[in-house]
Order: C-alpha cells, then structure tokens, then sequence
C-alpha cells in the first residue's frame, strides 16, 4: 500500500547529533539497561516485575493514594480489604508493564507472535479486507504499550499520537521502537490532517481515549462519576468514515505473555450527539475495565478536573501540603 508521509516532530540533524553530547550518556545507559532486560525470558520478566510491582505500592507515596482514591469512587461496592488486595494486585502488573518495557522494545516478531494471543482479530481483519478505515480503541490498561506494538508487528502497522516526552534521548529511543514495524507517530501538537488522510487511506490509528480532559473536555459518567472526557473519537470517525473496534491488552497470569481483545465494532457510531457518543466510549471502557479491575491504569488522576462548584477528589500533593504547613 502507498504511503502518505505524515507530518511529525522528528528531530533535525543537528537534534539528533546532540544526543550523544556526554550529559545525555546516564539516559543512554538507562535506555540499554531496560533494553537488555527485554531479552530476558517473559516468565523471569513477569516474576521480577510482580515482585518490585508490589515493593513499589509500599514506596509510590502520593501515587498510592491516587490509585486508592479511584478504586474506592469506582468500586464503592468492594470492602476496604478487598479493595486494598485489589491495590496491591494492580501495582504487581504495574510492575510487570515497567519490566516488559524493554521487551516491546527489543522483541521480534516471531517472539511477539509467541507470546501475543490475538483473540477476535477476524474483527479487524474483516474491516481492512474490505478497505473501511479503522479506529482502534486502545485504553489506558497496563499493558498498553506491548499491546499497541504487538497489533503494528503482528496486525498491521498503525498510527498514534503521543505526548512528547521531556527527556530527549528516552523521546528518541521510543519513536525509533514504535516505528520498528512501520507504525507512525504523531505528536498531538502535530498538524492533523496528515493523520486524517492516512486513516482514510486505510492505515489503523491507535487512539488513547481515557486521560483527564481538562477543560478541553466535556463531563460524561465514568463509573459513575462525572469525568472530563476528550470528545474526538466520534468527530475522528466521522471525518474518516471509520469503524471503531475497542481493543483491550491484557497481561495473562505466571508470565505466559499477552492477549489483545478486540470486542465487536461499535454499531450505529457517531451519533450527532457528540456528549452521548462520548458517554458511550467510557461505557465501553468500563465494561471491561470490570472484567480485568487490576490492569488498569489506576494511578492517573482520571478525575482530576471537576464540574464547576465541585471540590476535588483528591488528596493535595504533598508539595502542596508543605507550602500550606510553612504558611
């Protein structure tokens, strides 16, 4: 298939040369240490992750109290011991997801094949046959990232967008990563219209729906809390006449590697409303997010911004706390 070349951010020459000025070398070592790890056997990654995953709900501080927070508002049903099991168990898989970053990084695909069941991809596959564009669904579980590179190596090669990261060399490395099986990466400042042309061409784009809107957003239910939501997955798909498949990756359990779920496209989508189309999104997201509570990315803020009058839910920074105690 012909490629359109999508307008980026990639570094100039000169950028680029500057990677490898002497202060950026303790990043380098830290990009080709979590590398190497990606060589590891996934059972050994599985157990190392779980075990520091879990030695890090003792240290992660305000992070904890974020992801108990959620849970709590999102689980009021759940006893405070179970929830707390639940706590735990959610920052084991987290530390799964930070071990298993340099395995995205590094694998082949012949070892993601091994390792990556695809369930359902007839779903996926039937849509491109008959050349519709696709919108893949992809929420915020933690096994995002080994997800959104399992589905460009073993499905097609999709397109995203992504928030620029600060550390230039960490920024480097992952855009060279993601495009290893010819993904395209878009930041979100980026112009967007070469993204619409290339989903209507018939490339998958990768969409990360379920962040803290701010007041770009519009307020629509998340488990039953008025949630800021970023209301573009139905204007995307109306400007590109695509067929949206929620997607979910799910770590298995012991180390036996990662399936990706493609539920059924979403029927009669948009509406002209974009709040109910928005509404719906999160009722998607939700369903599953019930059937797998301990992958999802519980330690963001997801209800950071409030309804006008309304207090915030969380806890305040601890910054924040120590400039009230000096006052």
């Amino acid at each position: 298939m012909a490629r359109v070349k999508v307008p980026t951010s990639s570094s100039n020459s000169k950028t680029d040369r500057s990677l490898w000025h002497p202060r950026t070398w303790p990043s380098w070592l830290g990009v080709w240490l979590i590398q190497a790890l990606g060589w590891l056997p996934f059972p050994l990654l599985w157990a190392l992750g779980s075990v520091l995953g879990r030695l890090g709900y003792l240290l992660a501080g305000s992070r904890r109290l974020v992801a108990r927070r959620n849970l709590e508002i999102c689980f009021p049903e759940i006893t405070g011991s179970a929830r707390e099991r639940l706590l735990r168990t959610h920052f084991g898989w987290l530390g799964v997801a930070a071990f298993c970053q340099g395995f995205g990084w590094s694998a082949s695909r012949a070892r993601l094949a091994r390792l990556v069941r695809l369930r359902h991809r007839e779903r996926v596959d039937a849509c491109l046959a008959e050349g519709r564009p696709v919108i893949i669904l992809l929420p915020h579980f933690v096994g995002l990232e080994l997800g959104g590179q399992a589905f460009s190596a073993l499905v097609h090669s999709g397109i995203c967008m992504y928030q620029k990261i600060r550390n230039p060399v960490v920024e480097h490395h992952v855009k060279c990563t993601r495009h290893r099986f010819g993904g395209i990466s878009i930041e979100r400042q980026d112009d967007l219209r070469g993204l619409i042309r290339e989903v209507k061409r018939g490339t998958p784009f990768l969409y990360l729906p379920d962040q803290d809107g701010g007041r770009r957003g519009i307020f629509v239910p998340f488990c039953g809390i008025p949630a800021s939501t970023v209301p573009m997955l139905g204007r995307f798909a109306a400007m590109t006449n695509a067929v949206v498949i929620p997607t979910f990756p799910r770590f298995l359990p012991r180390g036996q590697g990662m399936e990706l779920i493609f539920d059924p496209p979403l029927d009669a989508f948009p509406s002209d409303d974009p709040e109910q189309d928005t509404a719906r999104m999160n009722q998607v997201i939700e369903s599953r997010l019930r059937d797998m509570p301990e992958q999802y990315f519980w330690v963001h803020r997801r209800f950071k911004t409030r309804p006008p009058g309304e207090a915030s839910i969380y806890p305040p920074k601890c910054k924040k706390r120590r400039a009230g105690t000096k006052r």
